[in-house]
């Protein structure tokens, strides 16, 4: 029985030989029951082919059947259990039932196997998954069972329909191999020959049968001495399951016979093949001369664009293809002679040297001529492809500088110009690989004469040198005239770099010239408590001008510039037009407020050095009338000043700031009121001498 008759009921697994061994060295042979209703007809024709397999020596020592019953019901199982006695009666030692966890009736299933274990002849044991390893190894089990043993049943189908396909093919080849080596060593020589022209091709090629044979031999032996991932030596596909020392004794016999089949038939090539060859060798060398090279002489052209380059390079190829059969040829007439030749058959060896030589010449010289045909249209597609994208790069460098240049700001430009420059320098490296390109393609087109076949090539190759010349000087004066426009557009924003500064530049003057006029009214506040600190701040309120003067002038400056600028670039500038305005609101509104404080500082001045005059002198002379003069004149002061504390700094445009908050105000004013006090003090004293005289 051959497993491709039973195929389909194979691959269902109703049983398998997994390797494994019992303690006896007996095959374990599994019965995976499943819950669908399992066709016993279809086990019976599973069990029958798997007890084929084994050798008799092997069915000797009895099998152990595990009937694996946890998906199954019990009457199932009996069922198999009750047809095993038929099937294999004397071969089978020990069934374990491996029982489900929900056990049948226990006193049901003890009783039946009670009853039928003498007539069965064998011993069967109910027996939980978790325990089976109390009778066999769990080396010898599969994974099913809790075991490490591995096997994979559609692996070892595919390696028995391999196995038993070799076995027929090499018997069947043995026998016609036999037929025909044994036909031709009988009779004269007519009967050989009749005898071979009829039975000189087997029905099957012997090396694929050897092959085939060698491949199942090497896969038998790696299993067989590698073992599975255990480390056990055992596997699946061992000698004793697919007869292994079959397969040798096979390839032994096929490769007897497959030699003697090759030596007659040496024999009888040897005597067709010279006049075959000679005549094989005079087409070869005909078409390469006439038509073949007919074909190459038409061919002259490198096209004008990547579109014609591909049409001619399509065009060669259907030559090549032409010429591939004719050299296809030649290989083989080639390891022909060879043959011959290395046979040493004296009388042929100068015609056969003869023949291999003027092939060759014939060959080479075609083959050459080919490749640099080849050669020669591959690098004109090469250069009309880099012809065609630095094209495309002029193109878009030209569209680039054609598009006016509106960017948002400064670093927009930054960022545009680079793009720029990097794009000119990819143009740059463009050109640079086209040169390249085309130079080594003026060198290969000055060296087609050589195989021009004496035909003038001249007129055609100036064309072709014409076309290549004319592509790189049009190329050239492009990126030439794009270098002009880039260093046009390049200056353009350079300026609207320096421009988009300048206005920045301009605001933020505007804007430390703000500070500086917050800080003018926040902070610089004291009046000072003497005349030195009030000269001191006088003095620091003049450097304080120079900076916010600076600052104006900088940013005068930068308007300036940018108004420049503009009519450079034909362009108004967005916000030259509203920051001098700012500018100027600010400096005049900074100028008021420095104005104010000038004057309250030299106000202060002048108070606190008169005050500071009369209270450090105690005059007794009789000038003490004009005294009283300069107290009122200070009083006058100090109290003009003190108003002037409690008056804003007013705008142009109407609006009101003051020096520093109500606190520091008044904090100013209370100290110059003291002084005021004290200049009172000091005037009733100098008033007291005078009260006294007259009574005295």
């Amino acid at each position: 029985m051959e497993a491709t008759v039973i195929l389909p009921i194979l691959k269902k697994k109703l049983a398998f030989l997994s390797g494994g061994k019992d303690r006896r060295s007996g095959l374990i042979l599994t019965i995976p029951l499943c819950l669908e209703q399992t066709n016993m007809d279809e086990l019976s024709v599973t069990l029958d082919y798997l007890l084929s397999i084994p050798s008799e020596k092997c069915k000797a020592r009895g099998f152990t059947v595990i009937v694996d019953g946890r998906k199954s019901q019990w009457n199932v199982v009996k069922t198999v259990v009750l047809m095993l006695q038929n099937v294999v009666p004397a071969e089978v030692s020990l069934v374990c039932v491996v029982k489900p966890d929900e056990f049948w009736d226990k006193k049901v299933t003890h009783f039946c196997f009670w009853k039928e274990k003498d007539r069965l002849g064998f011993e069967v044991i109910l027996v939980s998954a978790n325990k089976l390893t109390r009778y066999i190894e769990p080396c010898q089990l599969t994974e099913d069972f809790g075991g490490s043993l591995s096997y994979d049943h559609m692996d070892w189908l595919n390696k028995r329909l391999v196995f038993e396909k070799f076995t027929k093919e090499s018997t069947s080849l043995l026998d016609e191999l036999a037929l025909i080596n044994n036909g031709s060593d009988k009779g004269n020589q007519q009967e050989k020959e009749r005898s071979m022209d009829l039975n000189f091709l087997p029905s099957v090629d012997p090396e694929t049968v050897l092959q085939t044979g060698h491949e199942l031999l090497s896969e038998l032996q790696q299993r067989r001495f590698n073992g599975s991932d255990g480390g056990v030596s055992w596997s699946p596909m061992d000698d004793e399951l697919l007869a292994q020392p079959q397969v040798m004794k096979l390839l032994d016999s096929l490769r007897e016979q497959y030699t003697r089949y090759q030596e007659v038939c040496r024999q009888r090539s040897k005597r067709t093949q010279l006049e075959e060859i000679q005549q094989k060798v005079m087409q070869v060398v005909n078409w390469l001369e006439g038509p073949g090279s007919e074909q190459l002489r038409t061919q002259w052209g490198i096209g004008d664009s990547i579109r014609a380059s591909q049409a001619l390079q399509q065009k060669h190829e259907e030559i090549e293809s032409q010429h591939s059969e004719w050299f296809a040829v030649y290989v083989e007439l080639n390891q022909q002679i060879a043959a011959l030749l290395n046979a040493g058959d004296e009388e042929d060896l100068v015609e056969l040297k003869a023949l291999q030589q003027q092939l060759s010449d014939v060959c080479y010289r075609q083959a050459s001529q080919l490749e640099f045909r080849q050669n020669l249209l591959q690098a004109a597609l090469e250069f009309h492809g880099v012809a065609q994208d630095l094209s495309q790069q002029l193109d878009g460098l030209l569209g680039m500088l054609c598009v006016d240049v509106a960017p948002a700001d400064g670093a927009s430009i930054q960022q545009t110009l680079k793009l720029l420059e990097e794009k000119l320098k990819s143009v740059d490296l463009g050109l640079q690989g086209l040169r390249e390109k085309g130079q080594g393609l003026l060198d290969q087109i000055s060296n087609q004469a050589s195989w021009a076949y004496g035909k003038d090539v001249t007129i055609e190759n100036k064309e072709n040198v014409d076309h290549i010349q004319g592509v790189m000087e049009d190329m050239q004066l492009r990126k030439q005239r794009c270098e002009d426009m880039v260093d046009v557009r390049r200056l353009k924003m350079l300026q609207m770099v320096q421009l988009f500064k300048c206005e920045e530049d301009a605001a933020q003057a505007v804007e430390w010239l703000s500070e500086l006029l917050d800080a003018l009214l926040k902070t610089h506040i004291r009046l000072g408590d003497d005349s030195q600190e009030t000269k001191v701040l006088l003095e620091k309120h003049r450097k304080f001008f120079d900076v916010a003067q600076s600052t104006y002038d900088y940013g005068r400056q930068l308007l300036q510039a940018t108004v420049v600028l503009c009519q450079s670039l034909r362009c108004t500038s967005r916000s030259s037009g509203d920051t001098l305005p700012r500018l100027n609101r600010v400096w005049k509104q900074f100028t008021i407020t420095s104005e104010e404080r000038v004057h309250r500082l030299e106000m202060a001045i002048a108070f606190h050095s008169n005050a500071e005059k009369i209270l450090q002198e105690f005059p007794e002379q009789p000038e003490a009338v004009n005294e009283m003069e300069q107290f009122d004149e200070i009083e006058a002061v100090g109290k003009s000043l003190l108003d002037r504390l409690t008056v804003p700094v007013v705008y142009p445009d109407g609006t009101e700031q003051y020096f520093g908050s109500p606190s520091d105000m008044a904090s100013t004013a209370e100290h110059i009121r003291e002084k005021m006090k004290l200049l009172s003090l000091k005037k009733q004293q100098l008033r007291q001498p005078e009260a006294t005289t007259p009574e005295s």
